[in-house]
């Protein structure tokens, strides 16, 4: 018995042409730096979470990402790692206040949340990019944007 791969339109597995690998790691630590994944010299943000059209350096389109709710998703889960460990460990150590409690983990929850969202979604940008997802695979054509119907509308 064996196993034939064929893709939608009929071609077969074999004949698809290999894309070169990309870098996992390095794209994470570039985006982490909030710098472009492909060349790693470029600014990823113009806002503080909104992305660039494309790379000033290379020209890597990055406009098309789609971070989506996943970088605060692991954000909140980093933190919570963070912040949950701590506070038992102060709590059992030392038993103070409630209003210590919260001077001390409130503003920390937010100041880690707040620093950690944009390297986060830099890194997950990075991945998408690194493993030809959502628009930076140039031979996909099903990820590129729709057209914006009330775009007619406008111009008339």
């Amino acid at each position: 018995m064996s196993v034939h791969y064929s893709t939608a339109s009929g071609i077969e597995a074999e004949d698809v042409p290999k894309k070169p690998r990309r870098a996992v790691m390095p794209a994470l630590l570039r985006g982490c730096l909030c710098r472009c994944p492909a060349c790693g010299k470029g600014k990823l943000f113009k806002g503080y979470l909104t992305t660039v059209h494309a790379c000033e350096a290379c020209g890597q389109a990055i406009h098309h990402h789609r971070a989506d709710d996943a970088p605060p998703y692991f954000t909140i889960t980093i933190v919570g790692h963070i912040i949950v460990p701590g506070m038992l460990t102060v709590e059992l150590l030392y038993h103070p206040e409630l209003w210590v409690h919260m001077v001390l983990w409130v503003p920390l929850t937010i100041l880690l949340s707040l620093g950690l969202l944009r390297p986060v979604k830099g890194a997950l940008i990075g991945l998408q990019w690194a493993l030809y997802m959502h628009g930076f695979d140039p031979e996909a054509g099903e990820d590129l944007p729709e057209p914006d119907p009330a775009g007619r509308l406008r111009t008339e």
